[in-house]
């Protein structure tokens, strides 16, 4: 039951970001189109899958790419239904914006510009599919908001 416990904290609270160690070898990459009323953006993003990977997230990282960030996709990591989910920032020195992403991928809710090394809980506000984290203020640059669909390949 400990066990349980402790693995379901490591994904409510799997920090907003990841060590990029060369020796675990090039992530998966996905191309995320977030489509709007002011248009549509095409981000080239790091997949997490895996529970393990979710939770290593961007921790670490200063090396963002302008259109880079990351999948956390399916989410929950283990498959099942949307649920709640909860982010941080410990260990990530680059600011992020998080977009929760509805099971019928729309983006239900933004949280822009999130503080670096935070251990305060970012909570998705409702159940959701998918997670996508990008650079710290990219979503406001380029209009993008909650509402908007969000599409990627498998």
């Amino acid at each position: 039951m400990l066990r349980v416990a402790a693995a379901a904290m490591l994904v409510l609270f799997a920090p907003a970001c990841s060590r990029h160690d060369a020796g675990e070898g090039a992530a998966k990459r996905v191309a995320v189109t977030i489509a709007g009323p002011k248009g549509a953006h095409v981000f080239q993003v790091e997949v997490a899958a895996t529970a393990a990977e979710q939770a290593r997230g961007l921790m670490f990282r200063t090396d963002i790419p302008r259109d880079g960030g990351m999948l956390f996709a399916p989410y929950p990591p283990e498959g099942g239904p949307p649920a709640r989910a909860s982010f941080w920032m410990k260990d990530t020195p680059s600011p992020l914006d998080i977009l929760f992403i509805r099971a019928d991928h729309i983006v239900a809710r933004i949280a822009e510009n999130t503080i670096p090394f935070s251990e305060t809980p970012i909570p998705s506000g409702e159940p959701i599919a998918a997670v996508l984290e990008i650079n710290g203020g990219r979503a406001a640059e380029l209009g993008i908001g909650e509402g908007d669909k969000v599409t990627w390949g498998r």
